[in-house]
């Protein structure tokens, strides 16, 4: 079994910053890709950023030039910083990891969210 926790939500004016955290723990051998989604009320479930075991990035346009994701593979666990926060940015932040496990199978895990509110 994995397990996957978001941490790091909150509320925060526009123009702010957060730092997410997400780890992992369990029957992990190797993580392969960790994500970061997000839904916000009435929408669909979007990849904000993802990055690879070895470190290759990628960003939805939308969080280009404010958001950098980046990894501890010591620590299993991805970040996300986000900075220059828009109300838009308000959504339910969810982490995906690929995990191979010690029993040699890979699957997809993720954590339960969190939230994230940007308001004045």
């Amino acid at each position: 079994q994995v397990q996957v926790v978001e941490s790091g939500g909150g509320l925060v004016q526009p123009g702010g910053s957060l730092r997410l955290s997400c780890a992992a723990s369990g029957s992990i051998r190797v993580i392969y890709n960790m994500e970061w989604y997000r839904q916000a009320p009435g929408a669909q479930r979007e990849l904000v950023a993802y990055i690879t075991r070895d470190g290759i990035k990628n960003y939805i346009d939308s969080a280009k030039g404010r958001f950098t994701i980046s990894r501890d593979n010591a620590k299993n666990t991805a970040y996300l910083q986000m900075n220059s926060l828009k109300p838009e940015d308000t959504a339910l932040y969810y982490c995906k990891v690929t995990v191979l496990t010690t029993t040699s199978q890979i699957y997809d895990y993720w954590g339960q969210g969190t939230q994230v509110t940007v308001s004045s």
